[in-house]
């Protein structure tokens, strides 16, 4: 026997409605929604909204303004580097340590397991921009640029400036950072290679200067940690490098982007441009195949509302009775829906997802989690508080006797934490100084050994961080006894046997495991005391009994299976 949720929704933890960060929207089309607190300041919606073409399965996080503190929005790259593809939420789990994170697909995959596109992470360029496509900046203080920015990049040493290509196979030279992978792709033909075991942070608009450790011909190189290699390409480019740039010699490389975004803090590809002042566009014009942009598809965007905040959004697909999908434009419609005055589309097709805290929120598309090269995460590094149980029974039954109470720390911080309850009640719980990870106690509904107020409870932690940066977290709870001791006998005609502390309204649902109610049974005005409801079921399988108890101080449940023979 279990307690289940009295609303369904993620992780056990949905506190309401609708977001009350979202813009109004027309409601006729839309068959639910519900939203739940992801973590402080952060809220995830999941829409269920019924077109022409069948439903589709919106799924919205909306979050405050980046501000490089507490909040920021940048791409990961999957691994750290260009050696392959990573699922969304194992990149998320990998993050965990350092940040409670919500994080979308990033940019395109191309077949080699490279980002599409720009690549920018704290403000060091890693890919160069598909200049065809629109590419996502994201600002110092946390605004979102979009444009089709191209790249220009240069190495001079001895003589004469050379063009370059930034971590790409292609091109007669190219400069290979740390992003690339462990080490340069093996070529053929004629190749020679200038290591750096040192060589600054590939920024734009800077002269980025290093001195020549070791050249080589042989391709595969190691890139140095906090260095680089330039590789050359072809005979005569070969002859090129070799002169101008031997063991000894200084290699000044300049990197530029137009528009400049080198003040910004990072940037990812992706495209197409959605939404612009407002307004949603069809995407004409960028660089896609045909039919990318019109095909109904699962796909990942990112934007942000007049007032700074940022919201992810991720539509589903998969079958045409769970989710058809969404065009490029009517995703861009949406968005508009959603308040955004800029947003830019993302990955779209098996890969595009979105995760919490390495956990998937919504359904792959082909059944199966795709890796992807980069993505979009939002990080939160305040104090969080994970989703609590909705009801909080000590009545002895064995079944929500205590309430598994826990906040996560990423940094050190001195904590305060309390429990606050019906008429001003309090509950103080030791913290003070505590390290950065995971703590976890459990609270039995009593004080001192006093049993304390049925009625709305709310868990409460603040945290002063090591920066001295204070972040709170709450969740809520009902400390509720109403109902307890379900049990279920009976194998020819089942017999559900419940008892109740005070007067209560009572529904009980004979389920299917699959969750399809076969019977309802509605018992109004119970009162207290030991109840029993029987079924004359047919058909031989596994059930399910619900019992829902709503009274003055809420409504609880509890759920046990059964079979039926």
């Amino acid at each position: 026997m279990v307690r289940t949720l009295l609303i369904v929704g993620l992780l056990t933890a949905l506190v309401a409605t609708t977001a009350a960060s979202a813009a109004p929207r027309k409601r006729h089309d839309v068959l639910s929604s519900a939203t739940s607190e992801l973590m402080p300041g952060v809220t995830y919606t999941r829409e269920v909204d019924l077109t022409a073409a069948g439903p589709v399965v919106l799924d919205v996080v909306t979050a405050p303004k980046p501000d490089g503190t507490v909040y920021s929005l940048a791409p990961v790259l999957s691994k750290g580097g260009f050696s392959g593809t990573q699922t969304l939420t194992r990149m998320g789990r990998g993050l965990r340590a350092r940040a409670t994170t919500v994080g979308v697909d990033g940019d395109y995959t191309t077949t080699s397991g490279q980002p599409s596109s720009i690549l920018m992470e704290s403000g060091a360029l890693e890919n160069q921009p598909n200049v065809g496509r629109t590419s996502l900046g994201i600002t110092a203080d946390g605004m979102l640029e979009a444009a089709k920015v191209s790249f220009y990049g240069t190495w001079q040493a001895t003589a004469g400036q050379r063009i370059l290509t930034l971590n790409s196979g292609r091109g007669h030279f190219t400069l290979f950072t740390p992003a690339y992978g462990g080490s340069t792709p093996l070529e053929t033909g004629s190749v020679a290679e200038a290591v750096f075991s040192w060589f600054p942070a590939a920024q734009a608009s800077k002269d980025l200067t290093g001195t020549v450790a070791q050249v080589t011909s042989a391709g595969g190189t190691p890139i140095p940690k906090g260095g680089a290699v330039l590789v050359a390409r072809g005979s005569d480019y070969v002859t090129q490098l070799s002169n101008e740039a031997p063991v000894g010699g200084k290699v000044t490389v300049h990197l530029t982007l137009t528009p400049d975004w080198s003040g910004n803090a990072s940037a990812i590809g992706g495209g197409p441009l959605l939404v612009e002042d407002g307004k949603a566009l069809f995407a004409n014009g960028e660089a896609f195949p045909t039919g990318t942009l019109q095909s109904r598809s699962a796909r990942g965007a990112v934007g942000q509302l007049a007032d700074g905040r940022i919201v992810l959004v991720s539509v589903e697909a998969g079958t045409p009775e769970y989710s058809v999908g969404i065009t490029s434009y009517s995703l861009a419609l949406e968005l508009v829906k959603l308040g955004a005055v800029t947003a830019v589309g993302l990955g779209s097709g098996p890969q595009a997802g979105m995760a919490f805290d390495g956990s998937l929120l919504t359904r792959p598309s082909t059944g199966v989690e795709k890796g992807i090269a980069d993505a979009l995460v939002l990080s939160y590094t305040g104090v969080y508080a994970p989703p609590v149980a909705p009801v909080l029974s000590p009545n002895g039954d064995g079944v929500g006797d205590t309430e598994a109470l826990s906040y996560r720390l990423v940094r050190p911080a001195t904590v305060t934490a309390t429990l606050n309850g019906p008429n001003g009640a309090t509950v103080s719980i030791p913290a003070g100084a505590q390290p950065k990870g995971s703590h976890t106690f459990a609270w039995d509904g009593t004080s001192a050994s006093v049993p304390q107020a049925e009625g709305a409870w709310t868990f409460s932690v603040s945290a002063t961080d090591d920066r001295s940066v204070t972040t709170t977290a709450e969740r809520t709870f009902t400390l509720d006894k109403t109902l307890g001791s379900l049990t279920v006998s009976g194998r020819r005609i089942p017999t559900a046997r419940f008892v109740l502390s005070r007067k209560a309204n009572v529904v009980v649902r004979v389920e299917r495991r699959s969750g399809v109610a076969v019977k309802t049974f509605n018992l109004p005005h119970l009162v207290a005391g030991a109840h029993h409801v029987s079924w004359k079921g047919k058909g031989v399988g596994k059930y399910l009994m619900r019992v829902d108890a709503t009274s003055a101080i809420g409504t609880s449940s509890l759920v046990a299976p059964f079979s039926l023979r």
